[in-house]
């Protein structure tokens, strides 16, 4: 059985580079890269899977519309995949229980988890995911498959 122990070990290898997969209205796949790691969900305390949106995107169109999606990670021949539902927490897509004010502290952990390395001025980054309307996306999975 595959876990969250597995996701990080193939994030570590190749910067938290995953594949986004979601659904279409028609029924399509639709995929895209995305930078993702593995932080704890901010009202639960469960780990999750997460990557920062922006907004105007069809990823998060449809991850509006159909809150589900499967995260592939891949370094070589190792790649993890995380596939579950997701919840969207940012200013134009309310958690339900979760205070926004806390959001610069969500999106800097998903941003460091992910690989992406840390920021050297964390205001700027702050600045500009507020001012891009960022969203935290949390992908709490059904099932979790490895290759070593």
């Amino acid at each position: 059985m595959a876990t969250f122990d597995d996701i990080r070990r193939v994030v570590a290898l190749d910067h938290g580079l995953a594949t986004l997969s979601t659904l279409r209205a028609d029924g399509h796949v639709q995929a895209i890269v995305v930078n993702a790691g593995v932080v704890d969900h901010p009202l639960t305390g469960d780990p999750v899977a997460a990557f920062v949106g922006r907004p105007g995107t069809a990823k998060l169109r449809h991850l509006r519309k159909r809150p589900f999606g499967t995260l592939l990670w891949r370094a070589g021949w190792a790649w993890v995949a995380a596939e579950g539902d997701v919840a969207l927490a940012g200013p134009d897509d309310k958690l339900e229980g979760y205070d926004l004010k806390d959001l610069p502290r969500l999106l800097r952990a998903i941003h460091s988890s992910a690989g992406s390395g840390h920021e050297d001025d964390w205001v700027e980054f702050d600045r500009t995911v507020a001012a891009e309307r960022r969203v935290a996306v949390l992908l709490t999975p059904r099932r979790i498959y490895v290759n070593p």
